[in-house]
C-alpha cells in the first residue's frame, strides 16, 4: 500500500483529502506545517508528499529540498498559480489547483506514484484510474500509452501517436469533451525525447481572461495593478518539455498573438517587458471546437490555426468506437469493485446491452460516472440496467442525433459543408432552445441536446439566442 504524507494547515481540507485517499486504499499521514512533518516523520519513507504551497513558517516547496528522493505534489489556489510555476522550477513533480476535483487529484496521485515506483523498479499499485487505462491482463494495442482501444479508429490513433511522439512537431488534438484528450497529450509527451522534462497542462477556459496572458507568459514588476514582483509564466516553466493547452479555442486574441510568436520564433516576452527570451517548448493543443470555422468568423487567428494544425489527431467519440465501450466499461467496473473491496461485480446482459446501445454524449466521463453510481447502489454482484441511469426517451435520442450530426458536419475532416444542411441543423437547435427554455434549466436543455452546458452557451452566443432568466435556471 502506497504511503502518502499530506501537509496542509487547514484541518478541514487536510481531513477531507485524507478521507478521499484512504477510501482509495492509500495509507495517509498528515501534518500542518513543514517543521511538524520533519519532526514527526522520516520524509524518505513516503511514496508521495502532497503539500499546500502557503503554510505557516516555511512554504511547502521547502519539502522538495528536504525530501529529494520523494515526489512532491504542490496544491495552490488560482490566485497564486504563478507561484506554482516557481514550484515546478524548484523540483515539484506537479501542481494542482484548489479547489481540486476529486477525480483529478486521484489521477494525479496515481500517475505520480506509478512513475516514481517505475523509476525505482518497484511493482506498480493497482489503484490507477481506469477511465481509459488498460487492465494489465488484457494486452490490447495502445496499452503502452495507457489508453484502451481495439477499434479501427483507435488503431489509427495509436499508430499516429507512435509516429508523431518522437518529433517536436506541434500537435492539435480534436475531440469532444470527455474523450480523453489530455491522455493523448500525455502519451505524446511520455513517448517523446522530452519525457524527463516537465509537461505543463493549462485549461485555457479555466483561467480568467484578464489573467491568462500573465499566467501563460509571465509578467514584470509593475506591469499592471497588483504586479508587485516579476513572475515566470507557464510557457517558460515548460522550457525543455511539453506545453499542453486544453480548450485552446477559448484563448483570447491578444494571447493568441503572443503564442504565435512562441511558435514562429521560439521566443517569449513577459507582459510589461521590452525584451524577449528564448524558449524550447513543444506545443500540444486540444479543443472540442472547429478552429477553422472560428478563424473564418474572426474569433481565432487564422495564422495561429495553421501553425497549430501541423499534425492533427482526432480522438473519436465513444459512440464511434464500437466494442471499445465494453472494454472501457469492464475496466471501470474492475476499478470500482477494487475500491469498494467487492470482487465479483459484473454487468447483467441487459446492462451490457444498454451500455452498447446508449449514445454516451458525455463520452468516457459519463460512462465512468454511470458505472461508479451503479456499483455503489447495487445490492447484488450483478448490476442491472436500471442502476446505470441511462434510459433515454425518443425526444432525447432525436435531439442527440441532431447534435451529433452537427458536430460531425463541423469537424475539419468532414468534406460536406453545404449551407442548406448546416442551416437546417442550426435551425433545429434554435427552435428546440426557444421552445423549451421557458420551462427547462440550462442543464436540462444541454442534456436533452446531448451537449455540455458550455457548448450550449457557445451556440447561444454564436446564434444570438439570449438566455431566459428564470428562477429554476
Amino acid at each position: 500500500m502506497s504511503h502518502i504524507l499530506v501537509v496542509e494547515d487547514e484541518a478541514i481540507i487536510r481531513s477531507a483529502l485524507r478521507r478521499l485517499l484512504e477510501r482509495h486504499h492509500y495509507q495517509v499521514s498528515e501534518a500542518g506545517a513543514v517543521h511538524e512533518a520533519e519532526e514527526r516523520f522520516d520524509l524518505a519513507d513516503f511514496d508521495l508528499i502532497i503539500s499546500d504551497l502557503r503554510l505557516p513558517g516555511e512554504p511547502g516547496t521547502e519539502l522538495i529540498r528536504r525530501a529529494p528522493d520523494t515526489p512532491v505534489l504542490i496544491m495552490t489556489s488560482y490566485a497564486s498559480l504563478r507561484s506554482a510555476v516557481d514550484s515546478m522550477k524548484l523540483g515539484a513533480v506537479d501542481y494542482i489547483a484548489k479547489p481540486f476535483d476529486h477525480e483529478e487529484m486521484l489521477q494525479a496521485v496515481s500517475r505520480i506514484i506509478q512513475d516514481h515506483q517505475r523509476r525505482r523498479g518497484e511493482p506498480q499499485p493497482s489503484t490507477a484510474p481506469a477511465a481509459i487505462t488498460q487492465p494489465e491482463k488484457a494486452a490490447l494495442p495502445g496499452s503502452s500509452m495507457g489508453i484502451i482501444g481495439s477499434s479501427p479508429s483507435m488503431q489509427t490513433l495509436f499508430k499516429r501517436i507512435g509516429k508523431v511522439a518522437p518529433t517536436d512537431s506541434t500537435v492539435l488534438i480534436q475531440g469532444e469533451s470527455g474523450t480523453g484528450k489530455e491522455l493523448v497529450a500525455r502519451a505524446l509527451h511520455e513517448h517523446s525525447r522530452r519525457a524527463k522534462a516537465p509537461m505543463i497542462s493549462v485549461n485555457c477556459a479555466a483561467i480568467p481572461e484578464t489573467l491568462i496572458e500573465s499566467e501563460l507568459f509571465g509578467h514584470e514588476k509593475g506591469a499592471f495593478t497588483g504586479a508587485t514582483a516579476g513572475r515566470t509564466g507557464l510557457v517558460e516553466a515548460a522550457d525543455g518539455g511539453t506545453l499542453f493547452l486544453d480548450e485552446i479555442g477559448e484563448l483570447p486574441l491578444e494571447a493568441q498573438a503572443r503564442l504565435l510568436r512562441v511558435l514562429q520564433e521560439g521566443e517569449i516576452r513577459r507582459v510589461g517587458s521590452v525584451q524577449s527570451s528564448k524558449v524550447d517548448v513543444r506545443l500540444v493543443a486540444a479543443t472540442h471546437r472547429d478552429l477553422k470555422t472560428l478563424a473564418r468568423q474572426g474569433l481565432f487567428r487564422e495564422d495561429l490555426y495553421y501553425r497549430l494544425n501541423v499534425i492533427e489527431l482526432r480522438l473519436p467519440p465513444l459512440r464511434e468506437r464500437g466494442d471499445d465501450v465494453m472494454l472501457i466499461a469492464e475496466a471501470l467496473l474492475q476499478r470500482a469493485a477494487s475500491n469498494m473491496q467487492q470482487e465479483g461485480l459484473h454487468f447483467s446482459p441487459a446492462a451490457a446491452e444498454a451500455i452498447r446501445q446508449y449514445n454516451w454524449p458525455g463520452n468516457v466521463r459519463e460512462l465512468e460516472n454511470a458505472i461508479e453510481r451503479a456499483a455503489i447502489l447495487c445490492d447484488e454482484d450483478e448490476i442491472p440496467a436500471d442502476l446505470l441511469g441511462i434510459d433515454i426517451d425518443p425526444e432525447f435520442e432525436r435531439a442527440s442525433e441532431a447534435s451529433n450530426a452537427l458536430e460531425t458536419m463541423r469537424h475539419p475532416d468532414t468534406q460536406s459543408h453545404e449551407p442548406s444542411e448546416d442551416l437546417s441543423l442550426e435551425d433545429y437547435f434554435q427552435h428546440f432552445v426557444l421552445e423549451h427554455q421557458e420551462h427547462m434549466t440550462e442543464t436540462e436543455l444541454a442534456n436533452k441536446l446531448g451537449i455540455s452546458r458550455k457548448c450550449l452557451w457557445e451556440r447561444r452566443q454564436r446564434l444570438g439566442i439570449p438566455r431566459k432568466k428564470t428562477a429554476s435556471s
